[in-house]
Parts: C-alpha cells; structure tokens; sequence
C-alpha cells in the first residue's frame, strides 16, 4: 500500500506543494510547528534516511537548501531548522522549519492552525522566491 506521502506526490490527496524535482516533493506540513514549516519527501518509499541509495542522499540536502533559503525569505526568522525524525510516516521526510529559538522545533508543543487561505498564502509567498526549475 502506498504511504500517506506517496499519495500525496501522486495528487491522491491534496497538499500546498512548493517544490518537486525527479526525485524529491516539498510541501507545507498541514500541522506544523511553525508558519512555513515544509516537509521534503522522497518520490521513492524509502522507510529510513540512512537506507537511501548514496546518490539520492547525495542530492536530497542541495534540494532541501534551494527551498530552506525560499522559505528565510519569506518567512521572518533566525534561520531554517531541520530534523529528520522519521516514526510518524514510514516515508524518507525532513522537516525544514522558520525559526528564532531552539524552543520553535519542539514537537511536543501544539500544532499551529492555519485557514486554506493563509496556508494558500504561505504555501504562494515561499514559492515566489524559488527556481522555476523546481516549481
């Protein structure tokens, strides 16, 4: 059965995508920890990082630093944070998320709730300052 992000790479289920390329998806995590905070997948189900093939685990950090930089651009803050923790979708996925403290990538707080419109926003402000070759 496909994962729960496989369905939404393949538009099954709907998501505010900001990026793809051959092999990678990004998108706004629907529950985040903070405004802005994208999720980058793997087209490929793979259940752990560290069993991707060499090649792909060469290529996935330069796709997650093209859309880290998008989003400090439109997202006021210190810098991108990024944690791969890898238990809740048995799906290869890095969160990269806004941040101004080491409290702002807790995942224990409560998730933000954003409206369609303002993740619409969100989701159209990140993408403005992208490549065209990954839109």
């Amino acid at each position: 059965m496909a994962t729960l992000f496989s369905r939404i790479i393949s538009g099954e289920i709907p998501c505010y995508k900001i990026a793809e390329n051959k092999d990678f998806f990004a998108f706004l995590d629907i529950n985040p920890v903070k405004k802005g905070h994208v999720l980058v997948v793997t087209r490929q189900e793979t259940d752990y990082l560290f069993n991707l093939e060499d090649s792909l685990m060469e290529r996935i950090m330069p796709f997650c630093k093209v859309v880290a930089h998008a989003i400090e651009k439109a997202i006021p803050c210190s810098r991108i944070g990024i944690a791969v923790v890898g238990l809740e979708v048995p799906h290869v996925h890095i969160h990269l998320i806004p941040i101004n403290s080491v409290d702002d990538i807790n995942f224990s707080k409560a998730k933000q709730k954003f409206s369609d419109d303002e993740m619409r926003q969100i989701c159209n402000n990140i993408r403005e300052f992208l490549p065209a070759s990954i839109l």
